[in-house]
């Protein structure tokens, strides 16, 4: 009969193992980019060997697997409200506060996904499993981005003027990770000057009474 500790540590031992092959991938296709990082390469950073990294999944799927070790945290989760950012949002006091909270988040994000981003745009244009996931990716993010604004709306946060959909597209769209690439990669902008530049944007265009908090 096994034993259940051995089978606890060696469960615990392949996560551990997956979890450095995952972040060896994040790596090296923020790096190098989708076509120019093979498994091979992703299993000397690791330390592991190349049949080991295979049995992690196809190509694809570690991109994949990437994208999801350096996002906020959503991967796997149904609803942001049930994270500990989405507990911060609901305990924001004011408007002020929760645009402050919202805009620093997605800043840092894309801070640490910015370079993955690009190789997964990239990827997608040759790649159609990679293309839906972006596509069921954009999706998601949106869907996130409602189930927050809805809260808020029920406080009386947000603009009554416009139909509360277009606001909704309007707060992914401001956010999203190509417009923090075309602001701080093309355009030059410091990472400083495109969070002012977002929490202004959201607060003139979305919210209410924010710039009063």
């Amino acid at each position: 009969m096994r034993r259940p500790y051995r089978s606890n540590l060696r469960a615990r031992q392949a996560e551990q193992t997956r979890t450095r092959i995952i972040a060896a991938a994040a790596e090296l296709f923020a790096a190098d980019g989708y076509a120019r990082t093979t498994l091979a390469k992703i299993a000397a950073a690791a330390g592991v060997s190349t049949e080991t990294v295979q049995g992690q999944g196809a190509k694809a799927a570690l991109m994949i697997a990437a994208v999801e070790y350096v996002s906020v945290g959503v991967a796997g989760e149904e609803s942001v409200l049930n994270l500990d950012l989405g507990r911060q949002l609901l305990a924001a006091p004011t408007v002020g506060t929760a645009l402050d909270i919202v805009v620093d988040e997605q800043t840092a994000a894309h801070e640490r996904s910015a370079r993955l981003a690009q190789a997964l745009i990239g990827a997608a244009a040759v790649d159609s499993e990679l293309d839906r996931y972006l596509a069921d990716l954009t999706v998601s993010v949106t869907g996130q981005s409602r189930r927050i604004l809805e809260v808020y709306r029920g406080r009386g946060w947000l603009r009554t003027d416009l139909p509360f959909d277009e606001l909704v597209e309007t707060t992914a769209a401001l956010s999203s990770v190509d417009v923090y690439l075309r602001i701080t990669h093309r355009d030059g902008w410091s990472v400083e000057r495109y969070r002012g530049w977002l929490r202004r944007m959201l607060a003139e265009t979305v919210y209410v009474a924010a710039q009063d908090d």
